[in-house]
């Protein structure tokens, strides 16, 4: 399991840290879980083109975390020119109306869609690049899961657990990723809640939401829906997870020397390893070795 991280921000712009985004590879498959914006750039400078993507995940729809859904989908269809099937997207309602929205002759992108499949210029790129006429539409495998479900992959199984994020509005999931090697689990955005000690004990990489410094809430909602590190520090601790992942950075403590005081007081409460998350950053499932001093 190779694990890598394409965003770590929020929706605020940033050329450091892009909307949320993560990737992992297991065998054959390539495991996108959310695409927010500026994330497929990160995917790109990975080495990681769209036509690999197998399975795309969204925690919830949130745009920091689903804004590049559609470039995802429409550049894997146009460069795979027929010759990869339609991806498998996974996520909370309404992500089927969502599509719909997006790649139906009357969506978003019908007219762009139409020109592609119909215009000479376009299908004869599209027969260059190993196409065969007539040309269809992409049409992704769209599956709304709920809270329990499993999908089982290639050597790998994923569960959905609950997060608390944005409620009654929004539908928010947790993932864990499980194979033979170990376990991943990813929060999507969430505040504390009981179940997620749960649904990550003994996790190997634990990636959690760490939105702000505990303490500093703005109100009762924010706090419900958003980390704190002491909360997320904590959690980690009593889940007993291998290692602790931060993302959903804010520029509240995304500074020299906050950053040191923010690890150095989670390291009080959890004693595993922390990994305070950069774009591009791979995480080993099994934690850090040390290389020979040379």
């Amino acid at each position: 399991m190779k694990i890598r991280l394409l965003g770590t921000g929020t929706p605020t712009p940033s050329l450091r840290r892009m909307s949320s985004g993560y990737v992992i590879e297991i065998g054959d498959d390539v495991i996108v879980i959310d695409h927010g914006f500026g994330a497929h750039h990160r995917l790109l400078e990975l080495g990681i083109a769209a036509t690999r993507v197998t399975h795309l995940f969204f925690t919830h729809l949130h745009y920091g975390h689903c804004g590049d859904y559609a470039r995802l989908v429409l550049t894997r269809w146009d460069q795979g020119a027929s010759q990869v099937p339609d991806l498998n997207v996974y996520g909370p309602t309404p992500l089927k109306r969502m599509t719909e929205l997006l790649f139906a002759p009357d969506g978003v992108y019908g007219p762009d869609l139409e020109a592609r499949t119909r215009h000479d210029c376009s299908l004869g790129i599209y027969e260059a690049r190993g196409g065969k006429l007539p040309r269809a539409w992409p049409k992704p495998n769209i599956t709304e899961v709920k809270l329990g479900d499993v999908v089982e992959g290639n050597g790998w199984t994923l569960a959905v657990g609950a997060a608390e994020h944005f409620s009654p509005y929004l539908r928010t999931f947790a993932f864990r990723v499980t194979t033979s090697e170990g376990s991943l689990v990813y929060s999507g955005d969430s505040g504390p809640i009981p179940s997620m000690k749960e649904f990550a004990k003994g996790c190997d990489v634990l990636i959690h939401m760490c939105h702000y410094i505990s303490g500093t809430a703005l109100n009762e909602g924010f706090a419900n829906s958003c980390m704190g590190h002491v909360e997320l520090a904590q959690l980690a601790r009593d889940a007993g997870v291998g290692s602790l992942v931060t993302t959903h950075i804010t520029e509240q403590f995304d500074r020299p020397g906050i950053r040191e005081r923010v690890i150095s007081e989670m390291s009080a409460l959890y004693s595993g390893t922390i990994y305070f998350g950069e774009d591009g950053m791979e995480i080993p499932l099994k934690g850090p070795s040390l290389d020979k001093l040379l």
